[in-house]
């Protein structure tokens, strides 16, 4: 039987094994993924995180990977299915073997949101993209649209604005919620269109993306954009389908847990962006994983 079981290796999950290992738990960290890092790994530059101004997304990614893998944590690639009570812990059932657990640091992160409109479905993969970083390259020249108003819409049209022919940015409201420093960079490019109070409501094509059809919430008037590529970036949604039914969530599926990521379950931990809190970032999620760390330590001395 395991100390803990950490499900996802996410920057919330890396850290939590860190500090876990070096704490003596004994644990296993389950990823799903082919590559740990979670959402870090789809962004082209982080410019905010303590020490290293401008670092790739993915070397990030890989360094917090490395850093558990010098210290021989060790890692199970399977989709975590289920997590039942059992005497003296928890059981993780997955797709690659069932874990015995004291205890439980769930660290699955989110999953972008979709617009469901019309066509966005059947287009997947074929002109609609959630990652401008993964899928970008493959429409240099191109004119696109990216859809959201927050720091990554505004990334990403910023990235693609380096290599597409036009992008149009497309806020459903009349202002755009994305840091001061990413509104003023993207204002100031020549080939970027910002779009406010404006929906998309149909995507168009038939084998790949033609076009959008978009409307104006302000006059009520729709438009058709030629474009080749849709980049949708309307927020999250987080992974925590696993536990909803085990432990307090809000309206949105968050897990409700405070600073020291303890869940209404006794022996259920949450840390990184499945928490509700003000603030989701690289370095809250990095702390959330400590502080999950310390306090299954605290939980396993009762």
């Amino acid at each position: 039987m395991y100390d803990v079981v950490i499900i996802g290796s996410g920057p919330a999950g890396l850290s939590a094994a860190v500090y876990g290992t070096r704490a003596g738990l004994s644990l296993v960290v389950v990823e799903k993924n082919p590559m740990s890092g979670g959402q870090v790994l789809n962004t082209y530059e982080v410019d905010n995180y303590l020490g290293m101004p401008g670092i790739n997304g993915f070397d990030m990614g890989m360094q917090f990977r490395e850093h558990a893998d010098r210290l021989g944590v060790e890692f199970l690639e399977a989709s975590a299915e289920a997590i039942e009570e059992i005497q003296g812990g928890r059981l993780v059932r997955t797709d690659g073997g069932n874990l015995e657990t004291r205890a439980v640091i769930l660290a699955t992160g989110a999953i972008h949101a979709a617009l469901g409109v019309p066509g966005e479905e059947r287009l997947g993969g074929k002109g609609v993209s959630y990652c401008a970083t993964c899928d970008g390259a493959f429409f240099r020249g191109e004119c696109v649209a990216v859809v959201g108003g927050g720091d990554v819409a505004l990334e990403d049209a910023i990235y693609l604005s380096r290599q597409c022919k036009k992008v149009y940015l497309i806020h459903r409201r009349d202002e755009l919620r994305g840091a001061f420093v990413l509104q003023k960079e993207l204002k100031g490019l020549p080939n970027v269109e910002i779009l406010y109070s404006h929906v998309v409501e149909e995507i168009c094509g038939e084998d790949k993306v033609g076009g959008i059809r978009v409307r104006d919430l302000k006059t009520d008037g729709t438009t058709e954009l030629a474009v080749a590529g849709v980049f949708v970036a309307v927020g999250i949604r987080p992974g925590t389908e696993l536990v909803r039914s085990l432990v307090d969530c809000d309206e949105g599926g968050y897990v409700l847990a405070g600073e020291d990521c303890a869940t209404s379950a006794a022996g259920i931990f949450a840390a990184g962006d499945v928490r509700r809190k003000p603030i989701r970032q690289i370095v809250t999620a990095v702390a959330d994983g400590a502080n999950a760390a310390v306090s299954v330590g605290n939980y396993l001395q009762l």
